[in-house]
């Protein structure tokens, strides 16, 4: 048993079923979140340069920027925006909200291609209403960054040029 406390919010997480991936979002959620709310830069680039350091520059630019995508469709969508704790208070990140849980698993199963649980989590963050926008901005995600792409995959670069003689 590890010495080290787990935060609820990622107990809560691996209940749902989240990966590592997935439970990596959550603090790129909660800037992003912040930033359009407040429409302060900083929040914005703090989400991005979290994103980079957690999963690299190849990977990290391109899923802050598909989640910053379906961000801005939930607050379109929805008045208000969804409920986030606060990204930079210790305390608050610790804990979870039912918007942030709701949100990560709908792009949990979208990325598995589970379309009624899937269907569930989007009525649940649009408050009953079933968002084309924010629809079409998590499945474009989920399609750039499917289920089952562990650490130890495949990663594709740049070909690379060679003399054949």
């Amino acid at each position: 048993m590890s010495s080290v406390a787990k935060y609820r919010c990622v107990e809560v997480l691996e209940t749902v079923g989240c990966d590592d991936f997935e439970i990596g979002l959550l603090p790129v959620l909660r800037h992003l979140c912040v930033s359009a709310e407040s429409a302060d830069p900083k929040n914005w680039g703090r989400a991005f340069d979290i994103a980079v350091e957690r999963f690299g520059e190849s990977i990290g630019l391109p899923a802050a920027h598909g989640l910053n995508k379906a961000v801005l469709a939930l607050f379109a969508c929805r008045d208000g925006g969804p409920d986030v704790n606060d990204p930079l208070c210790p305390k608050a990140n610790r804990d979870i909200t039912d918007d942030e849980v709701q949100f990560l698993s709908m792009i949990h199963h979208m990325r598995r291609d589970n379309s009624a649980a899937a269907r569930s989590a989007v009525a649940f963050v649009t408050r009953g209403r079933m968002d084309p926008a924010l629809i079409r901005s998590g499945l474009t995600f989920a399609n750039r960054f499917p289920a089952g792409m562990g650490r130890h995959a495949r990663v594709v670069g740049r070909p690379k040029l060679s003399v054949v003689a």
